[in-house]
């Protein structure tokens, strides 16, 4: 499986706050953490059978 230019590898640095989610896809438990721009990605969490982590949903920022 490929990864495309929205999926990112654990330490990577992080493009953008927000909530990122495993990029496995599917299944019935969803695998987030919530990262902040300019620190490095997490190891993915056991369970997780993705690559890498896509964003959720991103931070506002006031």
């Amino acid at each position: 499986m490929a990864l495309d230019e929205d999926t990112f590898h654990p330490g990577q640095m992080v493009p953008r706050s927000g909530i990122y989610r495993c990029s496995e896809g599917h299944g019935d438990h969803a695998y987030e953490s919530t990262d902040v721009k300019g620190h490095r990605f997490p190891p993915l969490p056991d369970g997780c059978r993705g690559e890498g982590w896509r964003l959720e949903r991103a931070a506002d920022h006031h």
